[in-house]
């Protein structure tokens, strides 16, 4: 008897996480890697945190049971802070919701948000996740082309332009893997069309913190039925502790509690309980800022010479999303090996793009300075032109 598989589980792989395993099995043949295919940043968690652990690892009157399922109140209400802090928002803790990372806010909020069979909008080059969690929950995911005339964000007049309304819009700025922003005019615009034509705005800002200029706006400050999704893992470096939040509509605050009790009870507690710290490292987490603004510099400017000159303009996050075309027509390829050759490892644009991908690849600076270097100079030792597929 073959008893049936869902199709809801198949749905492409995440890309970069197959390129972590091939790099993993080139170290464990005894060879080396730099790493330049995952957005992790590197180096410890902050010196706060790690110190607020502790403190509770060795409190024994803190049981580290579960917390509610909307998560910690002190953590929910520091988040609060945050807004009123940083964006002169005023915001109630009720409707902070702590999550198991961002993954878990994006599978809450679309579960909540948008019935099987909606449609929601989306740009490519984008995260895949979005596009994947979609589809295994039944959504119709439309997909918007979109490049450096609108800075690689969709418009207004993208969604106009669509032969069928859509239920929902996911906007990230700074995007991954472009790195580009989208200006608070422009995210003004998004968050007003889809509050007047009924459309769900979902907005990634977990790249927050992360700029190379002006500071990102949140759509907080344009619409209170959008749903806004951070995380700790990218600004505040805390990836393995499986930690993000989002900001909810007032409407939606019960369904996704719900869910959240349903699918995972509540969020780390040790998690929370030290994340609470992470607000007061701002000078060290700058600092971090700092280094990936040098890596983004360095690349910027010794790219070009290599055959990457075609890049999308990386306002924040710790990317850059180069255009290979003229190089290959198979970024999967073409990546493969760039590896097998000198054990740089990149991520086809492919994972971010189902139209024009295969044209692509995205580049990681979140590492050490000396891993773009010797990257740089791994990649100069190799005519790019011969590897053409």
């Amino acid at each position: 008897m073959v008893l049936k598989v869902s199709k809801r589980g198949q749905v492409p792989p995440f890309i970069v996480m197959d390129v972590m395993r091939e790099a993993a099995l080139r170290v464990a043949s005894g060879k080396d890697v730099v790493h330049l295919e995952v957005g992790q940043p590197g180096g410890r968690p902050p010196r706060a945190v790690l110190e607020a652990a502790k403190l509770a690892l060795e409190d024994e009157s803190e049981t580290l049971g579960y917390t509610l399922a909307l998560g910690h109140q002190g953590l929910r209400e520091r988040i609060a802070r945050f807004y009123k802090d940083g964006h002169k928002i005023d915001l109630e803790a009720d409707r902070v919701v702590v999550t198991t990372g961002s993954s878990g806010a994006f599978l809450l909020a679309f579960l909540a948000a948008f019935e099987a069979g909606d449609r929601v909008a989306l740009a490519a080059p984008g995260y895949p996740a979005y596009r994947n969690i979609l589809t295994a929950l039944g959504c119709e995911v439309v997909t918007i082309p979109v490049d450096g005339a609108t800075h690689f964000h969709p418009t207004p007049a993208h969604l106009e332009a669509l032969d069928r309304p859509v239920d929902g819009l996911i906007v990230a700025s700074p995007s991954n893997p472009t790195g580009s922003m989208l200006s608070p005019h422009a995210l003004k615009a998004l968050a007003e069309w889809c509050h007047v034509k009924g459309v769900r705005l979902v907005s990634d800002e977990i790249y927050h913190g992360i700029v190379y200029g002006e500071p990102a706006a949140t759509a907080l400050g344009f619409s209170d039925s959008a749903i806004v999704v951070n995380s700790f893992s990218k600004y505040y470096a805390l990836t393995g502790w499986r930690l993000g939040w989002m900001v909810v509509p007032p409407e939606l605050v019960r369904s996704v509690e719900c869910l959240a009790q349903n699918l995972t009870i509540a969020p780390p507690t040790l998690s929370q309980i030290s994340a609470m710290a992470v607000f007061d490292a701002t000078s060290e987490l700058d600092a971090r800022v700092a280094g990936y603004a040098a890596n983004r510099a360095l690349l910027l400017d010794r790219l070009p010479a290599l055959g990457f000159d075609k890049l999308a303009p990386a306002d924040g996050a710790f990317y850059l999303y180069a255009d290979i075309g003229h190089l290959t027509n198979d970024s999967p390829q073409f990546c493969k090996r760039i590896l097998a050759e000198c054990g740089v490892a990149l991520t086809p644009g492919t994972d971010f793009d189902p139209l024009r991908g295969h044209l692509s690849v995205r580049f990681s600076l979140a590492g050490p300075m000396s891993d773009m270097e010797e990257a740089v100079r791994r990649l100069a030792r190799i005519p790019l032109q011969s590897i053409r597929s």
